[in-house]
């Protein structure tokens, strides 16, 4: 023990101290976090494009690529929010549920969203970005230790933030399959199907719904909504529906509908009891405007002392971003019909929709005439997230080196042609199938330029590894 104790003083001595803090001893959790979106292959196209090489983003980061001019004659509307700003500045905090003027036009924007459903500004929290309140809502949710720990239900394909949010929380992932033979389609069945093998080693509290789906683009239906409801109904789970690209949806037959409105026009015993958290986002939809970070929840049938709790659990971090407040503002409050911006906000507005549409519908087209390629239809949101073929050789050639199958395939579609797209791994995918996620945002003409070179690079690494 002397001895010992002589050695850290002759360390100390030499000016060399163990590190308090090292990757053994620090929080496991933290250690099991994965984020694909921010993985590897946007770390190498960052590492790229420092040594000046081009590099074509495909994966992140909306407002990059394109966002719709607001118009100039916006004083008014400046002036107001800056009205309801502590001290009249957007540099000066706001309360932890954000700008309560602006809370009140978030429930306006409901109201109008849902055909005239009430929405209380009171059930109405601001947040820095979707994200944050999407963490918040989960952190409320976990409980539990061994098999009475928190099992959370997602969506495989998934958006990262949820299962590296349930790592983080030491929750546990609930995985419930997409049916890609069907457009990505929710099946209740499968709902069952997980919900039942759960049980077995955890307490499943929560059932999370991406619509329109991230990153596979898929819009839901009424029904299935009105069946997913009926479902956490009887299963005794709190609903979060993240709805962040509600305003992204442009295939034929389809259109978004909100799991408030459908809740409350279900009745009784549905709209008066079933717990949802509903949330949305300036960075998606038409704005793009994701460095602001801005969004809200709202929250419908929660427990009033567990939403105190929530507004203590927000005041920790003081408030969200007040520019990104008075961004999330101009969204849910666009200019009205007698407003001098009105015609050149629709414009704008429909323009940027209505060229996703056409780059949505082009990004099928030509994935779908490449052999060893298939992409359902873009339904929504603003990516694709097309299955790949990979031969054997290549499998096992991943394998060597220690990758996974569709991350070898997009480092090495980075590396030869300078395209970044994110392996279908990072989002969860059924076993033996591989996909990557892209967005459609790139100008038309480019877009079809990088999806033909990607169509290309695929054929080649097939004949290599055949």
């Amino acid at each position: 023990m002397a001895s010992s104790t002589g050695d850290r003083s002759q360390a100390v001595r030499h000016g060399l101290r163990a590190k308090v803090l090292t990757l053994d001893g620090m929080n496991p959790r933290v250690r099991r976090v994965e984020y694909a979106v921010r993985g590897p292959i946007v770390q190498r196209a960052l590492e790229l494009e420092q040594e000046l090489r081009q590099v074509l983003a495909l994966c992140v980061n909306p407002d990059l690529l394109s966002s719709p001019n607001f118009p100039d004659d916006a004083k008014k509307r400046a002036e107001r929010i800056l009205q309801a700003c502590g001290g009249h500045s957007l540099g000066a905090y706001s309360v932890s549920s954000g700008i309560q003027l602006i809370r009140e036009d978030v429930a306006r924007y409901i109201e109008r969203r849902d055909g005239g459903i009430p929405a209380d500004p009171n059930n109405v929290f601001l947040s820095t970005g979707a994200s944050d309140a999407i963490v918040t809502v989960l952190k409320l949710l976990v409980a539990g230790e061994g098999h009475t720990r928190t099992g959370v239900l997602i969506p495989i394909p998934q958006y990262p933030l949820y299962s590296a949010t349930l790592a983080e929380l030491g929750a546990v992932q609930v995985d419930y399959y997409l049916d890609e033979e069907r457009a990505w389609a929710l099946d209740v069945a499968e709902l069952h199907r997980a919900l039942g093998q759960a049980r077995d080693h955890c307490r499943p509290r929560a059932l999370c719904v991406i619509n329109p789906g991230n990153p596979t683009g898929q819009v839901q239906t009424r029904e299935c909504i009105e069946a997913v409801i009926r479902f956490a109904f009887e299963e005794r789970l709190f609903l979060l529906a993240d709805e962040v690209y509600q305003d992204n949806v442009y295939a034929a037959g389809s259109q978004f509908h909100s799991f408030k409105k459908v809740l409350m026009e279900m009745g009784p015993p549905y709209a008066g009891q079933q717990e949802l958290a509903s949330f949305h986002s300036t960075s998606k939809g038409y704005m793009g405007e994701c460095g602001f970070r801005g969004g809200y929840v709202e929250v419908v049938n929660m427990d009033a002392a567990v939403q105190q709790q929530m507004l203590k659990l927000m005041s920790v971090r003081l408030c969200p971003p007040v520019p990104g407040q008075a961004l999330l503002d101009l969204v849910v409050s666009p200019p009205a019909p007698t407003d001098p911006s009105f015609a050149q906000f629709q414009a704008e507005k429909q323009a940027v929709l209505a060229e996703l549409a056409a780059k949505a519908k082009l990004t099928e087209q030509v994935f779908n005439e490449a052999p060893g390629i298939s992409c359902n239809p873009v339904q929504g949101a603003m990516y694709s997230f097309p299955r790949v073929q990979l031969p054997p050789r290549a499998v096992e050639r991943a394998q060597e080196l220690g990758l996974a199958p569709d991350m070898f395939f997009c480092l090495r579609l980075l590396e030869e042609t300078g395209i970044c797209v994110v392996p279908g791994s990072g989002f969860g995918q059924r076993e033996g199938t591989y996909h990557f996620r892209m967005t459609i945002l790139p100008p038309l003409e480019k877009l079809r330029l990088l999806l033909e070179k990607l169509s290309r690079f695929h054929a080649k690494f097939t004949l290599e590894y055949s």
